[in-house]
């Protein structure tokens, strides 16, 4: 394909020829004989977005389950009403997420009998971390002697029991498209090999049409009830024996604070990564930065969830939460992403809360950690194994753009979706705006 009358970031004009990688970028190129054309008309060509943490298999099941967050439900008897009016899927279960405690209290298989007494449910933690499900989901599943029904999502011994299919990916992948992304990094942590090869004949028959990476088998979700420093060092020196690096999730100060002391212990792996690190400490910025680790992170929830953190977090201790400025400023790499489906799928968005630090109420939290326009865009357009180094738009880079209707002034003015005029994936077009 030949990009005619394009823009880079820098305001250079430019054609591209692109195809599994870019070809050429120069002003004048000519079409060859049979090459597709497509007419920038002065809209900035960029380096396709990279989602550095999604859960895709996730992601395409909550695009069919019924949300019962606080913007949907208020009390228990609308979580009832809401659940009342869900479907019922082809493995007779009703499959909720993104729930909080705010919507209608701290759940357990008590309130979901209640709420829904005969048809098996299963009801998600908008954090991702735990299920909780009624005494008919219990029953399903052989465990109807459960005191309270909440259940980790990590731990296989329940999950792996569930008759699903796998969800198309069709439906997230040209979500995806739409917004410019041409890769995601899968950071589900208990993928086998048939889950991965499962992804990765998606890509290659075309239904998911975005380069995928994974983080498994290196990634580990830590919880603060069951925090092993020893268990952990020895975890990360293995794979670091293997030659492989580690990703561990983080979304409190205690587990950053054994993370940090257990890669100390351990030793360093160039790619190593922080998944998350929701909130970091001011006395943990020095020891972040000497651990070499890229802090991959979610501002998105300032925007999403940011109200909530109002109530439940002290004030004092707001700019601690999804960090960006001052850990770039503390020598830390870092690189944003979305967190599908437990975040919404939309860069754009995550890169205007990394700007503006704005909740949905209009607050601002963290004001000291606001980024500029170019900085946000940049953290989307990292290499898959190495988020903080950004890629260019040059010869020999892979063939993955994305194409934006606004000049660089405008682009970097107004960071939204909707700019995105088209998205090309190994030099084919795999979306066009009307």
């Amino acid at each position: 394909m030949l990009i005619r009358r394009a823009r880079l970031l820098d305001g250079t004009a430019t054609d591209i020829r692109v195809g599994d990688r870019v070809a050429e970028v120069a002003d004048g190129l000519t079409p060859k004989r049979g090459e597709a054309v497509y007419d920038a008309a002065g809209g900035t060509v960029i380096p396709g977005l990279h989602d550095h943490h999604v859960h895709l298999r996730a992601a395409a099941a909550a695009l069919h389950s019924v949300r019962v967050g606080p913007d949907e439900v208020r009390g228990r008897q609308d979580l009832a009403r809401v659940l009342a009016g869900a479907g019922v899927g082809e493995d007779g279960w009703i499959r909720a997420v993104g729930y909080h405690e705010s919507a209608a209290g701290l759940l357990d298989r008590g309130v979901l009998d209640e709420v829904c007494p005969t048809v098996p449910l299963r009801v998600q933690h908008r954090s991702g971390v735990q299920w909780t499900l009624n005494s008919a989901g219990l029953t399903r599943l052989g465990l109807g002697d459960h005191p309270d029904g909440r259940l980790r999502s990590a731990d296989g011994s329940w999950s792996s029991t569930l008759l699903r299919g796998e969800p198309s990916l069709a439906e997230i992948g040209a979500r995806l498209s739409r917004h410019g992304v041409t890769g995601v990094t899968d950071a589900t942590p208990d993928l086998e090999g048939r889950d991965v090869e499962g992804l990765q004949d998606a890509h290659r028959r075309g239904e998911l049409r975005q380069r995928v990476h994974f983080l498994a088998p290196g990634k580990r979700i830590l919880h603060d009830d069951d925090l092993d420093l020893e268990g952990l060092i020895r975890w990360i020196s293995d794979r670091h024996a293997a030659g492989g690096p580690v990703a561990l999730h983080c979304v409190t100060a205690a587990q950053l604070v054994v993370t940090l002391e257990a890669l100390r212990c351990a030793g360093r792996h160039p790619l190593d990564r922080i998944e998350h690190a929701a909130v970091v400490p001011d006395a943990n910025l020095s020891d972040l930065a000497a651990s070499g680790a890229t802090v991959v992170t979610q501002p998105n929830f300032v925007a999403e969830r940011g109200d909530q953190y109002r109530v439940d977090v002290p004030a004092g201790e707001h700019h601690e939460l999804w960090r960006v400025a001052s850990l770039r400023r503390a020598g830390v790499p870092v690189a944003l992403s979305t967190d599908a489906p437990f975040g919404e799928a939309d860069p754009w968005a995550a890169m205007r809360a990394a700007v503006h630090r704005r909740s949905a109420s209009g607050a601002i939290l963290g004001e000291a950690e606001c980024v500029s326009a170019r900085e946000a865009l940049t953290m989307f357009l990292g290499e898959a194994d190495r988020p903080a180094v950004p890629r260019g738009v040059e010869a020999g880079a892979p063939g993955d753009l994305c194409v934006l209707s606004a000049a660089p002034t405008e682009t970097l003015g107004e960071l939204d979706a909707a700019m995105v005029a088209a998205t090309i994936i190994a030099g084919e077009l795999v979306f066009e705006r009307p």
